[in-house]
């Protein structure tokens, strides 16, 4: 029978062992679940709950944001800068205001992040395995 402690275990192996695509894959899909919690809260009128898991969303977006690497793609860094900013503008919105509109504009945003890195991933993945196979 498998325990709780093996299933965390387990969890922080698969984490220790991720490319790092999938971790970045992972901390948005963290990222956009903490961001739907916090609206079921919302709409339970559980504001208490709802601060707890957008202050979550909060902390993977700035850590998102601190792991950029200006040298690589200046470019595509201060895109990516504006839009995480503009993500955090949008959470610090729904916790002031309530504003189940903003928290949704998040999730839209991580979330279109989430899919292009996702397929810049298999984009990688099908070149490299075409680069083996020559």
């Amino acid at each position: 029978m498998t325990t709780p402690d093996g299933y965390a275990h387990y969890q922080e192996n698969q984490l220790m062992t991720a490319s790092p695509a999938k971790l970045l894959l992972a901390a948005y899909d963290g990222a956009i679940r903490f961001c739907r919690m916090a609206g079921e809260s919302m709409n339970q009128n559980n504001y208490a709950d709802h601060a707890i898991y957008v202050n979550r969303a909060v902390a993977i977006v700035c850590e998102l944001a601190s792991t950029l690497k200006e040298d690589v793609d200046p470019t595509l860094v201060g895109r990516l800068r504006s839009l995480y900013s503009y993500v955090l503008d949008k959470l610090a919105q729904a916790t002031l205001n309530q504003d189940i509109a903003a928290l949704d504009e998040a999730i839209g945003v991580l979330s279109q992040l989430r899919e292009a890195w996702g397929q810049a991933e298999k984009n990688i993945l099908v070149e490299k395995a075409g680069k083996e196979a020559a």
